[in-house]
């Protein structure tokens, strides 16, 4: 057996040329994204950091650290003064920790894009029960197991594929395959 050295496995950089049509915010541009992904991170969620960018796309939209910072947004964008503008994470945030983020980023747009429509309900209820109101101004989406399996089928390095958004739904065409799914919404009622 050889003894540990405590490195740390380096990152791998990811690729996606993405052909983005998002009608909700106007957007219908060709977007090249670099995306690392920490040696920790699963392929969907690496998947899931990138449909956040194209979802609240807007202009000098950028990827987080990931999990190297477990602190910062997984996707953010800054205004020309440097502020924080957008503020959203992904995955399985802990709502407690969403709503610190929504303070301390008061004039920024804060959102959550969970791996399922299931955790989002779960994080509404831990939300709910924890009293969190300020948790109101926060938007909420989550795309199905499914839809993220078919993204993450395949673990090139290198992605080219057309993203389509449509109000509530996601449209991807990659590799020769159509595939698409839901962009499920949520709230949390009575905040």
């Amino acid at each position: 057996m050889l003894p540990s050295l405590g490195l740390a496995l380096p990152a791998t950089l990811h690729d996606f040329q993405i052909e983005l049509a998002n009608v909700d915010v106007g957007a219908n541009l060709r977007v090249s994204l670099r995306a690392a992904r920490h040696p920790s991170e699963s392929m969907e969620r690496l998947w899931l950091r990138v449909l956040a960018q194209c979802w609240r796309w807007r202009e000098g939209i950028e990827q987080g650290p990931g999990l190297s910072d477990p602190d910062a947004p997984d996707v953010l964008a800054r205004d020309l003064t440097g502020e924080i503008r957008l503020w959203v994470r992904v995955g399985r945030p802990e709502a407690a920790r969403v709503q610190q983020e929504a303070d301390r980023n008061r004039r920024a747009e804060v959102a959550v894009l969970f791996d399922s429509p299931r955790r989002m309900e779960a994080f509404v209820e831990e939300a709910r029960a924890a009293g969190l109101e300020r948790l109101g101004r926060v938007e909420l989406a989550a795309v199905t197991p499914g839809f993220m399996a078919d993204l993450a089928g395949n673990e090139d390095r290198r992605a080219k594929l057309s993203l389509t958004i449509v109000g509530d739904h996601l449209y991807v065409e990659r590799d020769g395959r159509s595939f698409d799914g839901p962009l499920v919404r949520g709230y949390i009622p009575g905040m």
